[in-house]
């Protein structure tokens, strides 16, 4: 999926790509918490807002993932401030920010603990095409190799952008996973698809990667058949049933 120029959009158009946008933040919240994920507020899905592109839409704080609602979302001022008052989770704010920052590509960008990428990522070991799914991520991943876990201001944020570069996935050494998209349904079933493939790589640690070229053949068939944006519409349908709850 391209990226949307917001320069020829109308105001009527502006405000009906900001809406999608922050629906498909609440559903995203509403996946991960029908998969049991951020039940101790471990996570963040941000989106970029269309008009003001410095600013992002996230959860306020303390906001449970599976109550998450379009109203519930704030606007995140470039400082960290936010439009309304009411409060975030910080590390959302120094991780999510300089990647939005470094990445105008970049509409939607997710992180949180999971049962299988967590473990991975302690692991020291990358990702190989060693599933379909995992071809996805060929050439497309990026590994954050240092020991700030708790990230604590926006210089680890930025170390964790200039890491990312052009990448769509990270693994944060020690901490988890982290996806980017051109949206944020595609942020989102990235996500997913990326735990199912770190799940993978831990239950077969010896698999055999297929050879370069086949993994890139299936990449580019995957992603030209916007894979990752159908599969946030099968995950709506699973795990939230009716999209109008969020609002």
């Amino acid at each position: 999926m391209t990226a949307i120029d917001t320069t020829v959009m109308s105001t009527a158009e502006i405000d009906a790509e900001r809406l999608r946008r922050k629906r498909e933040v609440a559903l995203g919240y509403r996946i991960f918490a029908s998969l049991r994920w951020g039940d101790l507020g471990d996570g963040h899905i941000t989106a970029r807002d269309p008009e003001h592109t410095d600013c992002m839409w996230l959860l306020r704080y303390p906001v449970g993932f599976e109550r998450a609602t379009i109203d519930d979302l704030v606007l995140v001022r470039a400082d960290g401030t936010t439009l309304d008052g009411r409060p975030i989770n910080e590390t959302a704010y120094h991780i999510h920010h300089p990647i939005h920052e470094a990445r105008p590509d970049v509409v939607g960008v997710a992180h949180t603990h999971t049962p299988w990428g967590t473990p991975f990522c302690a692991t020291g070991r990358g990702l190989e095409p060693i599933t379909q799914e995992a071809c996805q991520f060929h050439d497309r991943w990026a590994y954050f190799d240092d020991e700030e876990v708790q990230v604590l201001g926006l210089a680890g944020g930025e170390r964790i952008a200039e890491s990312l570069g052009l990448n769509q996935a990270m693994l944060l050494r020690s901490h988890g996973l982290l996806t980017t998209g051109t949206s944020v349904a595609e942020t989102i079933a990235a996500f997913v698809t990326l735990e199912r493939v770190t799940e993978a790589h831990m239950k077969v640690p010896d698999a055999e990667p297929i050879s370069e070229e086949s993994a890139r053949i299936a990449r580019e068939d995957l992603l030209g058949k916007r894979a990752q944006e159908l599969a946030f519409e099968f995950l709506v349908q699973r795990h939230v049933g009716d999209p109008s709850v969020v609002g």
